[in-house]
């Protein structure tokens, strides 16, 4: 039932380091995901400088997704929201037709403290690429959750599973959940969609007598449900659901069309999208193309 595992390749984004998990080579993506890091762990202290932060920047074609274990971020977009998101929460933001956003770390800055989460990128379907751009926070109120006997706490991120509905506005079919375990607790993953995989954020679980650890992404085949059983303390995340067809991606944009993509850099070198109405005083510019290999090297 495991089709692939896939391990993070942790990449430093100037102060910090996440681990890239999707999009990867031989399976760029999971359902509509299309990008999955895991931000940190990392203890801050203090006073720590804001080259941590990351600045504003474009998406188009997509919705963001960013969920937290500890810590907070800061959100401004080009909208005119501000929006800090905290432990447990969901900041949604579908980027359409394009939007600019920051990620500030403010508190922590202020107070110190561990950072841990979830960024993940939803492909919208092709015909609401160019949909409005909207941003929109989700407290636990709207993420139903579930506790057993055994040890198994699940929250439902968005989408639909387990007989639930997140009040998450999303664009196809799709699930998102975090399991908390505790060591013995069993949880079963059911087979009602097509493309589903799971990450182990924290701890150790078994799944058809395979141990998974931190950092590693399984990628099930189609059609039969799958069982886990916690070693450790662990934390899982699901994620999955009806594909929306192959995807271009360079940078922070995704598109079913190159050219768009190309039209998106073009605007964003040339200062055509607006900045965050309550951070524009600076921004991350579109990285320059790698040069060709030498081929006297």
């Amino acid at each position: 039932m495991i089709e692939l595992v896939i391990d993070q390749r942790r990449k430093d984004l100037g102060g910090f380091e996440v681990g890239r998990v999707l999009p990867y080579a031989r399976h760029r993506m999971v359902g509509p995901f299309t990008f999955f890091d895991h931000m940190g762990p990392v203890e801050f202290q203090a006073g720590f400088p804001r080259s941590v932060d990351v600045r504003p920047h474009p998406h188009i074609g997509l919705s963001t997704v960013t969920y937290l274990f500890n810590g907070s971020i800061t959100h401004r977009d080009s909208l005119g929201v501000e929006q800090k998101i905290e432990p447990g929460e969901v900041n949604w933001m579908t980027a359409g037709r394009g939007i600019t956003h920051s990620e500030r770390f403010e508190d922590l800055r202020a107070h110190g403290g561990k950072m841990h989460g979830i960024q993940a990128w939803v492909a919208l379907p092709q015909e609401l690429e160019e949909t409005d751009p909207s941003f929109a926070n989700h407290g636990a109120a709207d993420l139903p959750t579930y506790e057993s006997e055994d040890g198994l706490w699940a929250r439902l991120i968005a989408g639909e599973a387990f007989g639930a509905k997140a009040k998450v506005k999303t664009h196809s079919p799709m699930f998102y959940v975090h399991w908390r375990m505790k060591p013995g607790a069993r949880g079963q993953l059911p087979a009602e969609y097509p493309e589903r995989a799971a990450y182990i954020a924290e701890g150790e679980v078994e799944i058809e007598g395979q141990v998974f650890g931190p950092g590693r992404m399984a990628v099930f085949q189609p059609g039969q449900p799958v069982l886990f059983t916690a070693v450790t303390p662990a934390h899982v995340m699901l994620l999955g659901g009806e594909p929306v067809g192959p995807r271009f991606i360079e940078w922070n944009f995704v598109s079913s069309s190159k050219d768009r993509i190309e039209q998106a850099k073009a605007d964003w070198r040339a200062g055509r999208m607006k900045l965050p109405d309550l951070d524009d005083g600076e921004f991350i510019p579109l990285p320059e193309p790698a040069p060709p290999p030498n081929p006297m090297s």
